[in-house]
């Protein structure tokens, strides 16, 4: 192979020499670029202590009865669904900066109407702005952290999403404890706004650029990021980076890694991960917590504490056996959950409603309480499993694994699948209680489980120290 070949076979952004770049500010950049992930998970944990302050409060403040309580819970979903079409055709077209500076607008300007609502539709309009902005984000940032990094640290910095998600949530519930719901909202104004700050100064990603064909502006942002711009080439940029086409769909580079992302968001949210959440509190008040929203601080700190472990070790132990780990943990643990209600039911019930603190206050309290014990158990199991694997990673991988050309579509699907199924999890799970019971809606969520780990261990490549262009020829087989 001639000199000539060579320079035209390196990667769109590979090192020549064997030696990564050792830059510090990409840190910084990834930081403000997970501002948005901060954001992102505060408005989830938002609902949380609002709700019920929300029911507290004295007119004039807006009153949220059960079925629009829920429905103040569940629209952030719908929005963000929204929000990851509309993130995917930004990420494109406007770029991956720009991306992230747009949608810090509408999470400020819904946590601004949240403050000032005066009715029921100002607080929904708030939590749709604001779902429709978590769906950008959700998307935007880790394709921006990704084709920031090199591959040494793509791991950590990209499992970082998730650990600001969890960050943003545990940071609601602990203001939730001191601050009324307008008031919190006030504070959901910051982190957005300190992102809109921050990421002004921060540089587009070179890959973005370099498809832009602006080779000078993508080699300043190579310097700015990772501290030298020198042993770095421009590929010919050809009619495979001029956008998405239909006919790319047939190409195993592009259809492999879409059934891949597709399949883990959905197993994501098969796995029950929004039945716990939504039953931490009931099962700390089984347990006899004298104060039963530290349910909620238990299990935020235990999803802090464990993604964080995730990006530590991320780019040691590798994707797969991280996911495959997590898969297994959690279907043991929710196993375990659904024997917890198996034994707890008791006798027929006329009933097709399934109202569970009833449901658990059927036996005996001792013979109950040591039972909740292993609900308790079991819950923190899951949650801590679920965030050391299938919590960041499917995120992480969605950022990875799709070529140039399609990332702004597959992306958005992905996200677009996310949050549908969280969606449908969320309205429908209740339902699917009355009809399998609680143990077997649990034990059903076991079952899926596990098809992940099957679908990981067959289908899912490993991905850690590798540069996105070599894993997008994995997937065309070169």
């Amino acid at each position: 192979m001639t000199p000539e070949d060579q320079e035209e076979t390196q990667p769109l952004l590979g090192p020549l020499g064997g030696s990564a770049p050792r830059g510090r500010r990409v840190f910084l950049a990834a930081f403000a670029a997970a501002l948005g992930p901060l954001s992102f998970g505060f408005a989830l944990g938002y609902s949380s202590p609002a709700i019920p302050s929300l029911r507290r409060a004295a007119p004039p403040a807006p009153h949220l009865d059960e079925d629009a309580a829920s429905w103040f819970g569940a629209i952030v979903t719908l929005g963000a669904a929204a929000g990851g079409l509309l993130g995917g055709w930004l990420v494109d077209h406007a770029g991956r900066k720009l991306s992230l500076l747009l949608c810090s607008m509408p999470f400020v300007a819904g946590f601004a109407v949240i403050t000032a609502a005066q009715n029921l539709w100002m607080l929904l309009g708030g939590r749709l702005l604001t779902g429709l902005a978590c769906g950008i984000a959700s998307l935007v940032a880790p394709v921006y952290i990704s084709e920031i990094a090199y591959p040494e640290v793509r791991g950590l910095l990209g499992s970082c999403v998730q650990l600001m998600v969890v960050t943003g949530i545990l940071l609601a519930y602990l203001a939730g404890w001191v601050l009324e719901w307008r008031w919190l909202a006030v504070l959901g104004c910051v982190p957005p706004s300190f992102m809109l700050l921050l990421m002004c100064f921060m540089p587009e990603t070179p890959r973005f650029l370099l498809s832009q064909h602006k080779r000078q502006e993508a080699m300043a942002a190579m310097q700015f990021l990772w501290g030298s711009a020198q042993g770095w080439e421009e590929p010919p940029i050809g009619a495979e980076h001029q956008g998405f086409h239909m006919a790319q769909l047939w190409r195993p580079g592009v259809y492999k890694p879409f059934i891949i992302g597709i399949s883990l968001m959905a197993f994501q949210q098969l796995s029950g991960i929004n039945a716990v959440m939504f039953y931490a509190e009931t099962i700390f008040e089984e347990a006899k917590f004298k104060d039963s929203s530290l349910a909620s601080v238990v299990v935020g700190l235990i999803q802090v504490l464990f993604t964080a472990t995730a990006a530590l070790i991320m780019d040691r132990a590798g994707r797969r056996l991280l996911l495959t780990l997590s898969g297994v943990v959690m279907v043991f643990s929710t196993s375990a959950f659904g024997a917890y209600f198996r034994l707890t039911e008791g006798g027929p019930s006329n009933s097709s409603h399934v109202d569970l603190p009833a449901h658990l206050s059927m036996e005996p309290t001792d013979t109950n309480m040591g039972l909740a014990w292993l609900a308790v158990g079991s819950m923190c199991l899951f949650i801590a499993g679920f965030a050391v694997g299938w919590g960041p990673i499917p995120w992480l991988l969605m950022s990875e694994i799709f070529p140039l050309p399609v990332k702004g579509v597959a992306t958005g699907a992905c996200v677009l699948t996310n949050w549908f199924m969280a969606f449908l999890v969320t309205k429908e799970f209740s339902s699917l209680m009355e009809v399998l019971r609680p143990y077997g809606a649990f034990w059903l969520a076991s079952a899926f489980s596990i098809f992940g780990v099957l679908f990981t261990v067959a289908c899912v490549p490993e991905t850690k120290g590798k540069t996105l262009e070599q894993i997008t020829a994995h997937f065309e087989g070169r």
